[in-house]
C-alpha cells in the first residue's frame, strides 16, 4: 500500500481535472499537499475551483496550502517554491501538471494562443522543475513527474499542433532533467491518452465516438486512473524507474 506520510508534494494546475485528483489522491496517503492555481481567459474558475479541493483535502484531515501562481512566470514560480520551503520546509515530489489546449485549426490559431500553450505547458513546466529541483538537492533527493501525453508519444493532430509539440518537448526535458539531477532526483513522465476532464468536455459526440473506437479498452480514462500511476511513480516502489515517460493510454495503434 503507497503511503507518503510527511512527504510534501507540489502539485502545479490542481484546481480541476487530473491535478485535482492527483492532490487529493496524495492527501488520502497522508502527503502534506501544496495546492497550485492560477486564474486566466483559459480557467476563469480556477480559484474557486482551488478552493474546492482544499476544502475537500481539509474535510478528511489531510494538510494543504493554496498558492497562486502562473508558471510560466518566473517570479511567480520562485513565489511558489518559497512558500512552500516556508511552510513545509521542503518539497520531496513535484507533479508539473498544469497545462493547457486550444483546439483550433492552425489557420485560426493566434500567435497568442501559441505562446500561451507554450509557456505554460514547456517553459512552465522547466521552470518548477530548475527551481524544486535545487530545493530538493538541499534535503537530499526527491522525485519530479511530469505530465506528458500520447500527443507527444504517437497521436498527433493538426488542430493541437502547439500542444502535440510541448508534449514532445516534455518527453524530452524529462530525459535531460533525469541525466542532470541522477543520482539524488529521480525525473519521471506520464503520456495519459484520453480522460474524462473539464479539458475535453467540449469535444463532439462524434469525435469522441471515433476516438473511443480506436482505443483497445473502448473507453476514455478516468482521471484516478491516471492519478494511480503517478502515485506508484513517485513512490519507493519506483526506485529504478528514471528518465522514462510511461504511456496511459488504454492500448492504442
Amino acid at each position: 500500500m503507497l503511503r507518503f506520510k510527511d512527504k510534501v508534494v507540489l502539485v502545479t494546475g490542481a484546481s480541476r481535472g487530473v491535478g485535482r485528483t492527483i492532490a487529493i489522491l496524495f492527501a488520502q496517503k497522508a502527503a502534506k499537499v501544496v495546492v497550485d492555481y492560477h486564474v486566466s481567459d483559459y480557467e476563469p474558475n480556477a480559484e474557486k475551483n482551488a478552493q474546492k479541493v482544499i476544502a475537500e483535502i481539509k474535510e478528511m484531515g489531510g494538510k494543504t496550502t493554496l498558492v497562486r501562481a502562473d508558471v510560466s512566470d518566473e517570479k511567480q514560480v520562485k513565489q511558489l517554491v518559497s512558500k512552500t520551503i516556508s511552510v513545509y520546509g521542503k518539497i520531496d515530489i513535484l507533479v508539473n501538471n498544469a497545462g493547457v489546449v486550444y483546439d483550433l485549426p492552425i489557420s485560426e490559431r493566434t500567435a497568442k494562443q501559441w505562446q500561451t500553450t507554450v509557456n505554460t505547458n514547456l517553459y512552465g513546466n522547466y521552470l518548477c522543475s530548475k527551481y524544486v529541483s535545487q530545493e530538493m538537492l538541499k534535503t537530499g533527493g526527491g522525485v519530479i513527474i511530469n505530465l506528458a501525453s500520447s500527443s507527444g508519444t504517437d497521436s498527433f493532430s493538426p488542430e493541437s499542433i502547439d500542444y502535440d509539440a510541448t508534449k514532445v518537448g516534455i518527453i524530452s526535458l524529462t530525459k535531460n532533467f533525469a541525466k542532470e539531477l541522477a543520482p539524488t532526483i529521480r525525473v519521471v513522465g506520464v503520456a495519459p491518452g484520453w480522460i474524462n476532464t473539464e479539458m475535453n468536455k467540449d469535444l463532439t459526440k462524434e469525435f469522441v465516438k471515433q476516438e473511443t473506437e480506436e482505443i483497445y479498452l473502448k473507453r476514455f480514462a478516468e482521471p484516478g486512473e491516471i492519478a494511480k500511476v503517478i502515485l506508484f511513480l513517485a513512490s519507493d516502489d519506483a526506485s529504478f524507474i528514471n528518465g522514462s515517460t510511461v504511456t496511459v493510454d488504454g492500448g492504442h495503434d
